[in-house]
Parts: structure tokens; sequence; C-alpha cells
């Protein structure tokens, strides 16, 4: 079973998942074997953490695609508007996890039992929180292990 962290209060979904994605990818750069990412959320969100993933950094590349390309299952850090389990069968990646949309996922079991990190980003926006809250409360009631993650407006 996935550990499942919150991270709540995040003052900007994309510019934070960014960081967020860029701290994986580095720490496991050493001597770790590479983490591989999934990212699911909303269009509007991905086409922006899209753009940002290429310009990011001037010194660093953060190697991305959508799932429905043919180097989805080679690129370390992928993205997705949803999770189907047959459509992600198609790929090896089961380290990070990261969800930006507001709805909880109707295969979070089977999430939870192939990635071993579950990560939600929840913005400062009023809809956001209460929907990460309900989140919380669901995770909580299948008995996973959370952690909340406090950013105070973080981008």
């Amino acid at each position: 079973m996935a550990r499942v962290d919150f991270h709540s209060q995040v003052g900007d979904k994309v510019t934070y998942t960014c960081r967020l994605a860029r701290k994986i990818f580095s720490i496991s750069q050493g001597k770790d074997p590479l983490k591989n990412i999934v990212i699911v959320g909303p269009k509007e969100i991905l086409q922006s953490l899209d753009k940002m993933l290429w310009t990011f950094s001037a010194d660093e590349f953060l190697p991305h695609c959508f799932l429905d390309e043919e180097s989805a299952s080679f690129t370390p850090i992928v993205l997705s508007e949803t999770f189907d389990v047959e459509s992600f069968s198609q790929i090896p990646h089961q380290d990070v996890f990261i969800h930006l949309g507001q709805q909880f996922l109707n295969d979070i079991e089977i999430i939870s039992e192939r990635f071993e990190r579950v990560i939600e980003v929840v913005s400062v926006e009023e809809k956001d929180l209460l929907a990460g809250r309900e989140r919380y409360k669901q995770y909580r009631t299948m008995g996973l292990e959370l952690f909340n993650h406090d950013q105070k407006g973080a981008a």
C-alpha cells in the first residue's frame, strides 16, 4: 500500500508540481534508481505544466510526455488527464503518483497498490481545499497511511 502525502495550501499548483517533480527527479539521479512519476490532472493544468517542465530551469531538463505518446513507456515523467488501468498497463511507472485534480479517483485502490507514493496537491482556492478535505477523509476510511504537508501558499 502506498503512502499518501497531501501537499495542502499550495499557492500555484503548476509551479509547485514542477518543483516537486524536479526534486523527485534530482534525488533519484544519484545512487538510487530513477524514480518514475505519473501526474494526473485537468487538461488546462497539464498543458501549463507541460510548458513549464520545458522552460522551468535553463540548466535542467525534466523529461516528460503525455501518456498517449509513443515514448511514454521510457519517459520518467508521464502526464495524463485520467487514470485508466488499461492505458497505464502499457507503462512500467510505479514509483510516484501525483494527483492535481479535485475529484476522488475511482481506481485509488489500484493506484495505491501499484505506486509506492501518492501525492495529492491541493491549492489555496476554497473549492480545491474542500475537495481535498473530502479526498483526505476517503483515504482515511480506506486505512491508508496519510501525511499532510501544509505549504502555506508556497508556489
